[in-house]
């Protein structure tokens, strides 16, 4: 593990950078908003980070996790290779599988330690970052208490994908030239962030990646939206999937199919009219005040629960101490 800490505190919130190495050697860049207000008592729980592609945490996910630690939750990032400050080269993602290994990896260290073990483990992401989600759950059906999809990519929208004949031959292709930029689709910022604004920061952000998806990456993105699509049923987690109706990026109607199909049994589906793909970044201010209202509104009654039943457990268990 790389040393290089940064610690500020703002508006009641401690925020951490630091540098891991995952399996392969690579540098990957994490960081962190913990609640300072609250220093007399826990935090409500550990909310992992999953971000989009292409995108970065310090700074597009920057006001989600200050959002998140502002409502009382230790919120943790990570930027997968070829994304944001992490090594690897930009926007390239040769194994989804491996990109998931090291979430997986780093966000159950962080859950494992001792002073983590009572919190809740919650997964949010957003678009691929809910591809991530999904097969974080999939590699432990039993170690996440919950999840946020924000639009996740369990399919691409129609409009977006090559013809098949297209995707035949660029599948080929990419065998010879995994990394060049010739993926066939659409500028996504200019469909994914509502807000011109944020379209602006976006493009200036050295850290996003931007044009057309390199090769393999778009293969990638293809196989494991077109496999997740075929196992909506595998899901068991309690989840909330938020969805915009003007989304043109990923499939509203399959946020719907994953909330009708998932076999969890505590499970919420909000579509926000006249919304587009990026609900937590890239909407306007107003819209993205809504869509968190509900998400923290969502995790609140969830971490309630959660406290009554180890509360009912540990009452359980003095009760038999008591009578032997």
């Amino acid at each position: 593990m790389a040393n290089n800490n940064k610690f500020e505190d703002e508006e009641g919130i401690k925020y951490e950078e630091e540098f891991v190495l995952n399996s392969r050697g690579m540098k990957l860049f994490t960081c962190r908003w913990v609640p300072t207000t609250t220093s007399n008592t826990e935090s409500k729980g550990l909310i992992f980070l999953c971000h989009g592609y292409g995108m970065d945490t310090s700074v597009s996910m920057k006001g989600t996790g200050k959002r998140l630690a502002k409502a009382g939750y230790e919120v943790h990032g990570m930027d997968y290779e070829g994304h944001g400050k992490s090594s690897g080269l930009q926007g390239y993602i040769p194994s989804f599988d491996a990109l998931v290994n090291d979430c997986s990896r780093h966000y159950k260290s962080i859950a494992d330690r001792k002073e983590n073990l009572k919190k809740m483990r919650i997964l949010l992401g957003e678009s691929m970052g809910g591809a991530v989600e999904l097969l974080l759950h999939r590699i432990m059906p039993n170690f996440w208490d919950a999840a946020v999809l924000v639009a996740p990519m369990c399919k691409i929208a129609d409009d977006m994908k090559p013809n098949p004949f297209v995707i035949k031959v660029l599948t080929i292709l990419c065998n010879i030239i995994p990394t060049w930029k010739i993926t066939p689709i659409p500028d996504i910022i200019d469909i994914a962030f509502r807000n011109p604004e944020i379209r602006k920061e976006v493009r200036s952000n050295p850290n996003c990646y931007k044009g057309r998806p390199r090769l393999l990456t778009g293969n990638q993105l293809l196989n494991v939206s077109l496999d997740l699509e075929k196992r909506l049923n595998e899901v068991s987690l309690p989840f909330l999937v938020v969805h915009g109706d003007a989304d043109k990026v990923t499939d509203p109607a399959i946020s719907k199919l994953l909330y009708e199909s998932a076999s969890s049994t505590d499970k919420t589906f909000k579509l926000y009219p006249g919304m587009w793909h990026d609900l937590i970044y890239g909407e306007l201010p107003e819209n993205i005040d809504i869509v968190f209202s509900d998400v923290i509104a969502w995790l609140d009654d969830r971490v309630v629960a959660e406290n009554e039943r180890m509360e009912r457990e540990q009452k359980l268990a003095n009760d038999e101490v008591y009578i032997k």
